[in-house]
């Protein structure tokens, strides 16, 4: 199992948006991550459909958060951008093997019963999906705060507060 790393990016831009109350262009966030805009606008689409971003048009236009940072999770982004697909796709590979291959199964139902190992898959996967759920936007930022530099911090939101021409 891999996110892409447009997963990464989004949250890194997320978390950029929090403390302004002015919005940020997507050139500006482009540029401060050293990625394409055309890359970037793409992940942005995906955010501002699930109502995590909301797009301002106009010269001083760009994105914003369009809900509270305590009420945007990592799995809010993860599901934005990766979409709905599970990780682990059970394909009933036990009722194609050998005790079952020459069985009639025209009166059968479409399984002879829930795989033990896709049940082990789909609990994992919703304990990942509730561990995600629970870390928020909000507790990013204060996880940044507290394990970077201040200063790079502050560097960081005076590029962004003061609009930056890039």
């Amino acid at each position: 199992m891999q996110y892409s790393v447009g997963v990464e990016y989004a949250l890194h831009c997320l978390v950029y948006l929090i403390p302004n109350e002015s919005t940020i262009g997507i050139k500006e966030l482009a540029f401060f991550q050293g990625i394409p805009e055309t890359y970037l606008s793409k992940i942005f689409t995906k955010l501002t459909k699930a109502g995590i971003v909301s797009s301002v048009p106009g010269v001083k236009g760009g994105f914003k958060l369009a809900r509270d940072p305590d009420d945007i999770s990592f799995w809010d982004v993860v599901e934005a951008v990766e979409g709905r697909k599970p990780i682990f796709q059970c394909q009933n590979i036990k009722d194609k093997g050998y005790l079952y291959r020459d069985r009639d199964c025209s009166d059968c139902a479409a399984s002879t019963g829930s795989c033990s190992i896709n049940l082990v898959m789909l609990e994992a996967e919703e304990t990942m999906q509730n561990y995600l759920r629970n870390k928020k936007l909000s507790w990013l930022e204060e996880e940044l705060d507290r394990v970077l530099p201040a200063e790079k911090r502050k560097q960081t939101r005076e590029f962004f507060a003061k609009g930056s021409s890039v």
